[in-house]
């Protein structure tokens, strides 16, 4: 599938043809990093390098795409020239898709021309931005239903089409089991699941019949809703005569609930169904779900098995967009590449200078302890000890040599505008999501109050750092 280059800031392009009009297009590295944790959360999953590969790989400007840009009266002949024959040729390196990735570290490493680095920036941030943001709101709901079923019922909430795909996309790549979007569920491999509505059971003379018509329709996916009425009335009354009726056939029934207090319902329901001999159904929760409710919820003892979350999931909830930012760290004059840095009196926002990787430490029992960001020069290898340096404030570190193994996290994934990795089907992906968490302490993956992981400079990119910012004082 073919991307038009437009889908960019109209500054990136203005920059572009300065930089040609100045003759300053040098080969250069950025990085994308993000700054804050969303969520007040412990960590975050690194999602959308996929979709962005293929459209780095497949960018381009049409033939009406030129002449609109020519209508604005802004670009000259010879850059819009360049921008017809125009393919991305830069060099990627970026941490795997389903990463548990942690602020100020590369997670994708650009190296290109400048006119091609600042093009993409848009694209970059708008893929990976969203899909991280979702799968990690996916990832923490998940996590707060503990061996519960997470459904993923978010598209009429959606900002829009692509929102609603991506999300979809995003959120089973984080840890949804199942998504209710029907054409997400075809495109991407993601199995789907739907209920009923209410209007099915205000459409019939009861809502017995109701249940029964359903039933007929569907009995090996009977998922019966009984709060259209009288949840505990009604509701559950008809309920259990249906799957009375279901299990005589050797089927099973599910209940959901819409509405009302879900922890006092679902133990009231779920007396009611073991008291009719329906142990084995299955109760299914929604009703503007969050983490922070689910993992309440549970920890009540509310008798929920499957949760059902839209809105809070598809959207991000409280948090409106991802932080991720893109910034140069390196530029190549007289053929050697000069570190670059952004300086700010706000220190978060001062940038770590020159070509990195990130380094994650794993201690005896195998799990993460600490991440170290590096000059990719370095030689970090197991068999010495090591020195970690806060990336703000330096006179806070410490030393390691009570670790069991070193993994780079960076690897290339684009050589020359190609793509040189596999497409990963988005179940290994999902699993590698789980794997990757699994590596870390709970304390790392509370809902509330996360303990704070550590994430270093090296000892060599403090120094360089610490010069940089000497020269700009």
């Amino acid at each position: 599938m073919e991307y038009s280059g437009l889908f960019t800031d109209l500054y990136e392009l203005t920059m572009m043809q300065g930089y040609m009009l100045q003759n300053t297009n040098e080969d250069v590295v950025f990085d994308m990093f993000y700054r804050n944790q969303p969520f007040s959360g412990g960590y975050s999953i690194f999602t959308g390098l996929g979709d962005l590969l293929d459209k780095l790989e497949n960018m381009f400007f049409s033939a009406d795409d030129i002449e609109y840009l020519r209508s604005l009266k802004v670009f000259q002949n010879d850059f819009l020239d360049y921008l017809k024959d125009f393919k991305f040729s830069g060099t990627i390196y970026a941490m795997d898709e389903g990463s548990v990735i942690f602020p100020g570290e590369p997670l994708l490493r650009i190296h290109s021309t400048l006119m091609e680095a600042q093009l993409i920036e848009s694209l970059i941030l708008n893929t990976i931005n969203f899909q991280t943001l979702i799968a990690t709101k996916a990832a923490r709901v998940a996590y707060a239903t503990g061996k519960g079923a997470l459904l993923e019922f978010g598209l009429r909430r959606a900002q829009g089409f692509d929102g609603a795909m991506s999300a979809s996309k995003a959120a089973f790549i984080g840890g949804a089991d199942a998504t209710s979007n029907t054409l997400a569920g075809k495109i991407y491999g993601i199995p789907v699941r739907g209920s009923m509505a209410h209007s099915w059971i205000m459409a019939f003379d009861s809502e017995l019949l109701a249940f029964r018509k359903f039933t007929e329709l569907y009995p090996d996916c009977t998922i019966l809703l009984i709060d259209t009425y009288d949840t505990l009335g009604s509701g559950i009354d008809n309920a259990i005569i249906v799957g009375l009726e279901q299990k005589k056939k050797g089927k099973s029934i599910a209940v959901r609930l819409d509405s009302g207090d879900l922890f006092y319902l679902s133990r009231k329901i779920r007396k009611r169904l073991d008291d009719a001999g329906l142990e084995d159904t299955k109760i299914v929760a929604s009703n503007d779900l969050n983490e922070e409710i689910i993992h309440q919820l549970i920890t009540d003892g509310a008798k929920i098995d499957t949760w059902g979350v839209g809105t809070h999931l598809v959207t991000g909830g409280t948090e409106a967009a991802f932080g991720g930012v893109y910034k140069l760290s390196a530029k190549e004059i007289d053929d050697k590449y000069i570190p670059t840095i952004k300086v700010s009196n706000n220190a978060i926002k001062t940038t770590n200078p020159g070509i990195k990787q990130v380094y994650r430490f794993f201690d005896k029992n195998g799990s993460a302890a600490v991440d170290l960001i590096a000059l990719d020069e370095e030689k970090i290898s197991k068999g010495r000890p090591y020195t970690f340096y806060h990336p703000m404030y330096f006179h806070d570190n410490f030393t390691l040599d009570n670790y069991s193994s070193i993994k780079p996290m960076l690897s290339i994934k684009m050589k020359d505008g190609k793509r040189i990795t596999d497409i990963i089907p988005i179940q290994d992906l999902q699993n590698s999501v789980k794997k990757n968490l699994n590596d870390f302490d709970t304390s790392y993956k509370r809902i509330i109050n996360p303990h704070i992981y550590k994430v270093s400079l090296s000892e060599e990119l403090k120094s360089l750092k610490e010069r940089l910012l000497d020269e700009y004082k």
